[in-house]
């Protein structure tokens, strides 16, 4: 309810504002509207975007072929963003909501049960020369396509490895740091220390705290437009960029069977809680309309299978293993782009009791304002080994002011 009249407030506000005198909007893609304090000690940038998705599956047959075709359309994403600076250029902050079911879902007693409206909610203050501290709830830094917002993706969506290995949002700190080592050679540094639950936890740590570092290499110096964290090379870059970068995370005490995402490990003293440990290795590279992006991640866990006080096992598994994800494009000078994806997964089928899985993903885009305004198609083929293979297509249109 308080989250309906703050949104009804700010409509009110923002329609009154922009019909009480000439107002001069920003440019498509760059928010709805900019407020700005009378002396210039505060603003505020407010966007939204919203993600328009059709998909059809398909499931191969036991004498060949793929039948039982199921289709789904849905708003995938529907979000509100505000993001500004308070008192000083040097503070910074961000305030995203997700609004529609796929964003808000995941309700459960340990977060009041009440909608997850909130994604974002972090403050950013650069407190002296090249450090930043990040206070609040927001990404942690973790895999790259993770970090890439989901309104700058070259594909549809993300990939399986990003489902199975992700670590998303979380709810406490973060100090960030960046130096160039020679005159281009750009490093940075970021460490983050959190609450381990995943976000809107509301009852508090359930379990321990989840440490994260990561390292990022850019040896040709900075990407344009940060096109190291955005799909697809919008930029044409005129000289090859590169990023290589390694993550290192451990989630004590972990409450989760993947991390601090995936269900709840429940036992009959309370949560079976174990040492999660993830490691990334990433890379982006850009030149001149090409794009290649590689993921590796690997999980591994102290005690991966929950169990009750008297050893029985209660069902619930560490979904430990490793992924690969590579990615390549190419953006047409007429903006249109084609784009490949080949990730595999492979959990311990002897702890998880899962085969591998291998999937192939040919996508096509339009980019008619780059990814403020596109559409993307794609089609992907999973293989698992002794199972059923899968067809899957999608389509999605998005918009984002």
């Amino acid at each position: 309810m308080k989250l309906k009249k703050l949104l009804f407030i700010v409509f009110i506000f923002a329609f009154i504002t922009l019909n009480a005198q000439e107002t001069k909007a920003p440019k498509f893609g760059k928010g709805v509207f900019n407020l700005v304090g009378q002396d210039s000690s505060w603003t505020m940038k407010v966007g939204m975007r919203m993600q328009f998705l059709g998909v059809a599956n398909w499931t191969e047959g036991n004498e060949g072929g793929f039948v039982n075709p199921q289709q789904n359309f849905l708003v995938r994403r529907a979000r509100l963003k505000f993001d500004g600076f308070a008192f000083s250029p040097k503070l910074k902050y961000k305030l995203e909501l997700g609004l529609s079911n796929r964003d808000i879902s995941g309700i459960s007693e340990y977060t009041g049960n009440a909608p997850r409206y909130i994604l974002d909610a972090v403050v950013m203050w650069n407190f002296y020369e090249n450090f930043e501290l990040w206070v609040g709830q927001t990404k942690l830094p973790g895999n790259i396509e993770r970090v890439i917002s989901s309104g700058n993706l070259q594909q549809v969506d993300r990939s399986l490895l990003n489902s199975e290995f992700n670590i998303d949002r979380d709810i406490g700190v973060q100090l960030r740091h960046h130096f160039y080592l020679t005159d281009n050679f750009l490093i940075r540094e970021k460490i983050a220390i959190s609450q381990g639950e995943g976000r809107n936890i509301t009852t508090g740590n359930l379990g321990g705290h989840q440490y994260t570092a990561r390292l990022e290499l850019l040896p040709f110096g900075k990407f344009k437009g940060k096109g190291e964290y955005s799909g697809s090379d919008q930029k044409r870059e005129e000289k090859p960029k590169l990023m290589l970068a390694a993550t290192y995370d451990i989630n004590k005490n972990a409450v989760k069977t993947r991390s601090n995402m995936g269900s709840y490990m429940k036992n009959d003293l309370g949560l079976h809680e174990t040492d999660i440990n993830t490691v990334f290795i990433d890379a982006m590279f850009k030149y001149n309309g090409f794009s290649l992006m590689g993921e590796y991640a690997h999980r591994n866990a102290k005690n991966p299978i929950a169990k009750n006080s008297d050893d029985t096992l209660t069902g619930d598994i560490v979904q430990v293993g490793n992924g690969l994800n590579l990615q390549t494009g190419y953006l047409f000078t007429n903006n249109w782009e084609v784009s490949g994806r080949y990730t595999n997964i492979k959990l311990d089928e002897n702890i998880t009791g899962k085969k591998m899985q291998t999937q192939y993903t040919l996508g096509l885009s339009r980019y008619i304002v780059g990814h403020k305004l596109k559409i993307q198609t794609d089609l992907s083929y999973l293989s698992e080994v002794n199972g059923t293979d899968k067809l899957m297509y999608r389509l999605q249109f998005d918009i984002h002011f």
